[in-house]
């Protein structure tokens, strides 16, 4: 049932475990937030689209600013509370991509995409949950301010977690979509593939997006079937984790393969194959002769892989 494998500590999985408190209770006490504001201790991620403002320090960088940091910085197009931390506020500010052109020539600051943070590993891996989600909001504030019943401007309310109509009093709050991520196996094989944009040499598992009226479970065996023409039966729940580009619920799993003839979607996949645990082992380490590697230990697919390899069969078993 077991392989055997020793791979040492499981690295933490990225953008997961947040330490805030979200409160929500506190997002409609603006008199709270404006208080917090104030209060010191209290700090702000800043996000401007897909990048993220980091200070280099003498030790490396560090996200986090005080408030009246970002205020000398910057013009703040939103602010979302996060939630808190030991009592103090944490907060993501949006701002105008103009200033983050400019902020890129400023040696004070590094500017750069949290991808790039989390597998570079630029920053505490505390700070990348609270990163992740204020750039997951701030993606869904800059795409709806405008109501998609009247069409009217929408303001922001809740601390950034709403966005009210005030011409037909709809209200719209942010939305997080649901994708399948799964490791599809038989016996001392697994399935991975590859699309194009991957890094030469990286294999991953295959995703996709839950779609309306279906359980993890069917999503699972519809994609499988449809990326790669292997059918599925049984589907074991793993791990998830918050996905924020741009705002996505990755959920692991592992499926019981009960076909084996490989039938791709070109549109989907360049390429797909099974794999040995052995190969998959070498994979992991590094160390496969013909260079090929899994996805970093940031990413779920990486961890949804290492279970297979350290636990073989028992990753299905009741």
């Amino acid at each position: 049932m077991t392989a055997g494998y020793d791979f040492g500590p499981r690295p933490r999985l990225g953008y997961a475990g947040s330490l805030l408190e979200r409160a929500a209770d506190k997002r409609t006490d603006t008199a709270f937030l404006d208080s917090l504001e104030r209060q010191h201790g209290t700090g702000a991620y800043v996000v401007s689209g897909e990048m993220i403002v980091l200070k280099r320090t003498a030790v490396g960088f560090d996200p986090l600013f005080a408030l009246d940091e970002i205020h000398r910085l910057a013009d703040v197009k939103e602010r979302l509370f996060l939630g808190l931390f030991a009592q103090s506020g944490r907060f993501g500010f949006g701002i105008d991509p103009v200033i983050t052109d400019r902020l890129q020539t400023n040696e004070a600051f590094h500017v750069t995409d949290l991808r790039s943070i989390a597998v570079q590993g630029l920053v505490d891996a505390d700070h990348l949950a609270p990163i992740a989600e204020a750039k997951a909001l701030l993606h869904w504030h800059a795409r709806h301010r405008f109501c998609a019943n009247c069409g009217h401007t929408t303001h922001v309310t809740d601390g950034g977690w709403r966005r009210d109509c005030p011409q037909c009093s709809a209200q719209h709050f942010p939305r997080t979509d649901p994708v399948v991520i799964m490791l599809a196996v038989a016996g001392e094989r697994c399935l991975l593939g590859r699309q194009a944009r991957f890094a030469q040499g990286m294999w991953s598992c295959l995703a996709g997006f839950v779609e309306p009226g279906e359980t993890i479970e069917d999503a699972v065996r519809r994609e499988t079937q449809e990326e790669a023409g292997i059918v599925c039966g049984q589907v074991r729940y793993f791990a998830s984790q918050p996905w924020p580009f741009p705002s996505s619920l990755m959920i692991g799993c592992h499926a019981e393969a009960m076909s084996f003839q490989i039938a791709m979607d070109r549109n989907e996949l360049e390429d797909a194959r099974w794999f040995t645990r052995d190969e998959v082992a070498a994979m992991l380490r590094g160390r496969h002769p013909d260079g090929l590697t899994t996805p970093p230990p940031v990413a779920i697919a990486h961890h949804i892989i290492r279970n297979w390899v350290e636990r073989g069969d028992a990753v299905l078993a009741d």
